[in-house]
């Protein structure tokens, strides 16, 4: 009778330690997993360069392709003239002072006007992003940058950036 009943309390305090253990285990879980930060959403006026990246199917004013048969494939193939590649054109020389770096910060960062937290937002700068730091506010806190490859030209919090050296 003894063993029975022992049997019996062992076996609900092992179901209840599986239990605790599982609710644990799915807690622990989807804490982590809201701790992940979500990907950045990117909208087409964000950048230039966004509607380059887009796909073709959903650049507006796009109709579906049209199929062709064998003949007409091979007709439009051989009368197109192909463009050769063109050279890459050198990098402009930096302004005194300036160089050039990228955005260290994961989340990127929000371009502003003038070199304060209250400023317009004139756009946005990416995760790694190469950019060109011109100068830096007086009390060191902004820093004036321009996006490469772009003429678009602003301010972002300083220390989220970082010097990239190029021979």
């Amino acid at each position: 009778m003894l063993s029975g009943f022992t049997k019996f309390i062992l076996g609900f305090l092992l179901a209840i330690a599986v239990l605790v253990g599982g609710g644990v285990a799915v807690a622990l879980y989807f804490m982590n997993r809201t701790g992940i930060p979500p990907a950045k959403p990117v909208f087409s006026n964000d950048s230039p360069s966004v509607k380059a990246q887009a796909p073709k199917g959903t650049e507006p004013g796009r109709g579906k392709p049209s199929l062709k048969t064998g003949t007409q494939a091979q007709s439009s193939a051989t009368s197109t003239p192909t463009e050769s590649p063109k050279a890459t054109p050198s990098p402009k020389p930096l302004p005194s002072g300036a160089y050039r770096g990228r955005v260290s910060w994961a989340q990127g960062l929000s371009l502003r006007s003038q070199p304060n937290q209250e400023a317009e937002r004139i756009g946005g700068v990416g995760f790694n992003q190469k950019i060109i730091v011109l100068e830096e506010s007086e009390d060191k806190a902004w820093q004036k940058i321009r996006l490469e490859g772009s003429e678009q030209e602003g301010w972002v919090k300083a220390g989220n950036t970082e010097k990239v050296d190029q021979q």
